[in-house]
């Protein structure tokens, strides 16, 4: 039981860090990690899913959401929201694989929602970042291991 809760928080985290709610995901996997307790596969997978799921979320919000930009709750500062719709236009899809990336991250997958990207083409660019990043904090972690 005690092993499904730490695989359902690790998914929670990563969802949330995703979002537009402050929580760091990576601190969550490295510390699973530590404990030695988790297989390392299934730890990147939840967190993968989980943070992907997130990214998803923000996708759908910036379908819709464009209008509200200039309310204070709207989940990113308008200089965020340019800064993001900017690479995107400049760069394309192939931004995405920066969305993984603190402070523009979460802005270029809402930014792809508002600009209309496909929504398989956005999930299989941003699992391929999320999934690389949360492969790269093992790779860190193992050496602390």
């Amino acid at each position: 039981m005690q092993e499904l809760a730490a695989y359902w928080g690790l998914f929670a985290v990563s969802f949330l860090a995703a979002t537009i709610l402050p929580a760091q995901s990576e601190i969550g996997l490295a510390a699973l990690l530590l404990t030695e307790a988790y297989s390392v596969a299934l730890l990147v997978a939840v967190a993968s899913v989980g943070n992907t799921l997130g990214a998803v979320a923000n996708w759908g919000l910036g379908r819709g959401i464009e209008q509200f930009r200039d309310r204070k709750w709207f989940p990113a500062s308008a200089s965020q929201l340019d800064q993001a719709t900017g690479w995107y236009r400049r760069y394309g899809r192939w931004s995405l694989l920066m969305s993984w990336a603190p402070f523009i991250g979460d802005p270029l997958t809402l930014a792809a929602g508002i600009l209309r990207e496909p929504l398989l083409t956005f999930v299989l660019l941003v699992a391929v970042a999320k999934t690389v990043r949360y492969v790269t904090v093992v790779a860190v972690t193992s050496n602390f291991i």
